[in-house]
Order: structure tokens, then C-alpha cells, then sequence
């Protein structure tokens, strides 16, 4: 029998080992969250994904790293400009709905807004490190 419907953008997913797909606990924003997410699935090493939506209208006040793997960015509204952090200088790339960019692992990134966006991330599930921006 097929789950439930439910909101992507309230309920987190984890891709894990053995092609597994995981609804996760209800996403509040907090670091804690993040925490708890790493906790439980740090035995799938750098194969777990978290994938997530998130909805903005202001722009990023920090870079992230992703040392473990690539991230998928996946512009569903809006427009958003992705600054990516390459041998040290800035490469800029703007995504329109439908459109997306993938970070390299160990690629500092942030991003700009210029209106309401939505987009959809699939991210290595260990290792991310943000600093201030």
C-alpha cells in the first residue's frame, strides 16, 4: 500500500542504502534538526542524500559546504543566483524555474534572491559545514 501524500517542503526525505526512501520527522529550521538527521543516518555514510524544499525571499546570510559528495539545486519558482566558491574566486549562475546547478563537493555557496523562491535540494546526507557570509 502506497504512503500517504505529504508536503516535501514540511517533511524532509532520506535516500539511504539499498535504494531506501525515508519520510523524515517534520523540519523546524533549527540546527538541532540537522543534527538529529546526521545522528540517525550517519551508517549510510556519504550514499545518504537529504532531499528538501525550501522556500525563501531574502538571500542567504551564510556559505555551506558539502565535502562529501555533489548537491543537486533544483529551481522550481522563482529565480535565485547561486554563488559558488572555486580555487578561490566567485562563479555566479542565475536558475529560473526548471532549471538547475549542481555544487561540487568542497565548493563553498551561497545565494541571492531577488523575490519569492522555491527550490528543491538533494544533498550529501553527512559532512555539511556552514560559515557566516
Amino acid at each position: 500500500m502506497a504512503d500517504q501524500p505529504f508536503e516535501l517542503a514540511r517533511f524532509p526525505v532520506h535516500l539511504g542504502l539499498g535504494a531506501t526512501a525515508e519520510r523524515l520527522a517534520e523540519f523546524d529550521g533549527t540546527p538541532q534538526w540537522y543534527e538529529r538527521y546526521a545522528a540517525a543516518h550517519t551508517a549510510d555514510g556519504v550514499e545518504g542524500r537529504l532531499v528538501s524544499v525550501h522556500s525563501y525571499d531574502t538571500p542567504w546570510n551564510t556559505w555551506e559546504v558539502h565535502p562529501n559528495g555533489e548537491e543537486l539545486v533544483f529551481c522550481i519558482e522563482g529565480t535565485m543566483t547561486l554563488h559558488q566558491e572555486v580555487d578561490g574566486s566567485v562563479v555566479t549562475v542565475t536558475l529560473g524555474p526548471g532549471q538547475a546547478a549542481i555544487n561540487p563537493p568542497g565548493t563553498w555557496h551561497t545565494a541571492d534572491v531577488d523575490g519569492p523562491c522555491t527550490t528543491v535540494f538533494v544533498t550529501p546526507g553527512t559532512g555539511t559545514v556552514n560559515r557566516p557570509r
